[in-house]
């Protein structure tokens, strides 16, 4: 068996994740399903996806999470690397589904995101 080319940050209590992850299964795509949650991405893999996907770290922050306000980083004058670091300290803070395809590395969101790279 093959590894499969096609990876997803995932989070199986969102539900845009979920719509994202049936929907690189219904077209065919063999995934590697990271629970980053569970099993965090290091700072390389979250700079690579930032490099690949064209994104900021604030791009990819989760901005809904109430410790974005707690720590601060809701301030428009956040330097990027201090955002990087407080998803790299607390992965809740990435955004999610971030889906990495031998076409493209893209967030998600909205899940139709992802007909751009399969």
């Amino acid at each position: 068996m093959t590894e499969p080319t096609t990876t997803i940050w995932h989070n199986p209590n969102c539900s845009t994740s979920r719509k994202v992850l049936a929907r690189l299964r219904e077209a065919g795509h063999e995934v590697r399903v990271v629970e980053y949650l569970k099993h965090p991405p290091n700072r390389e893999a979250i700079t690579d996806v930032l490099r690949l996907a064209n994104l900021r770290p604030r791009d990819l922050l989760r901005r809904k999470q109430a410790e974005v306000k707690t720590l601060g980083l809701d301030a428009p004058d956040v330097e990027a690397s201090a955002i990087l670091q407080a998803m790299i300290d607390n992965p809740v803070l990435i955004e999610r589904p971030v889906v990495m395809t031998a076409r493209g590395v893209r967030l998600c969101r909205p899940p139709e995101v992802v007909e751009e790279i399969i």
